[in-house]
């Protein structure tokens, strides 16, 4: 991986090569690194989900998924490659996907965060609704936001 100084770039994914820089940095995050299996990741819902894609000079290190749910925006598949984490630019990533959803007119989102990253989550305002659960095998929780 070079260095790179570069601002990263997060955006819709509006073609198929944006949707592949998608799935490879969750295949990578997902997949290899939490051992999750490719039948448990990728699902019946990449095709109506709205793809996101973070980007440093055209290499892709941040992704995410969003599905409209009713008066909900549910934020999924949020990954951030290993190489690329502590620089913010997760809570990069969360901004950006709660803004695209506000754009589409949604103020009410929830989404189904790995237990470890709840406090990272409720920074951006999502707090914990229920018991622990298991979701491809990693505890999770279900987290709600909703905006006045």
């Amino acid at each position: 991986m070079k260095k790179s100084v570069a601002k990263p770039v997060f955006h819709i994914a509006v073609s198929m090569d944006d949707v592949v820089k998608a799935f490879l940095v969750r295949a990578i995050v997902f997949m290899e690194e939490q051992q999750v299996s490719y039948t448990e990741e990728i699902d019946e819902f990449e095709h109506s989900a709205l793809h996101i894609v973070g980007e440093i000079d055209g290499e892709p290190f941040a992704a995410g998924r969003i599905r409209f749910l009713g008066d909900y925006a549910k934020l999924e598949r949020i990954a951030i490659r290993k190489a690329y984490r502590g620089r913010g630019s997760g809570h990069d990533l969360v901004a950006f996907m709660l803004q695209v959803a506000r754009q589409q007119g949604f103020r009410k989102f929830k989404m189904h965060a790995q237990a470890h990253l709840a406090g990272f989550y409720g920074m951006h305002g999502f707090l914990t609704r229920g018991e622990i659960f298991q979701e491809a095998n990693i505890d999770h929780y279900l987290m709600v936001y909703e905006e006045e």
